[in-house]
């Protein structure tokens, strides 16, 4: 999939995707900072990912981890920090929520921060329903001061 916009390009295709890059915003985000790059190249391999790109500057990136049936977990979504305000990143859920591949499929996600975002592309808190349960090497990680 390729989806071109104003000068801006969404992709699914890997071998564009920038590990660095991914690997640089996963470190300072609140999810995923603890995840070793060895942990965040397997999930890439294993997931849907979409990038966003402005030229060859990777800019956006969004993980969909899919059983192509019943549901999708949406994850591991960032912007660039200087590229936000701009309309990328409803640009990116919108692909993604009305791409062929998981249009017809129930979309799960977590958020701390974006409920605004996603609430426009029919996402509704669930707080009855959801469980968690974190990893071991998360759980187990002493917690840095």
């Amino acid at each position: 999939m390729r989806l071109e916009f104003d000068h801006f390009l969404i992709s699914d295709e890997k071998t564009l995707l920038n590990m660095e890059t991914i690997a640089g915003f996963m470190s300072r985000s609140y999810w995923a900072h603890r995840r070793s790059k060895d942990r965040i190249e397997k999930s890439v391999m294993n997931s849907i990912c979409y990038g966003v790109y402005d030229g060859n500057k990777q800019i956006g990136f969004a993980r969909v981890v899919t059983d192509h049936a019943t549901m999708y977990w949406l994850c591991d979504v960032f912007i660039d920090e200087a590229y936000r305000g701009r309309g990328i990143g409803k640009k990116l859920i919108k692909t993604i929520t009305e791409s062929e591949e998981l249009k017809d499929l129930m979309g799960v996600l977590g958020t701390q921060d974006a409920h605004g975002l996603y609430r426009q592309y029919h996402f509704e808190e669930d707080k009855d329903r959801m469980m968690r349960r974190m990893p071991d090497y998360a759980r187990n990680m002493k917690k840095s001061p």
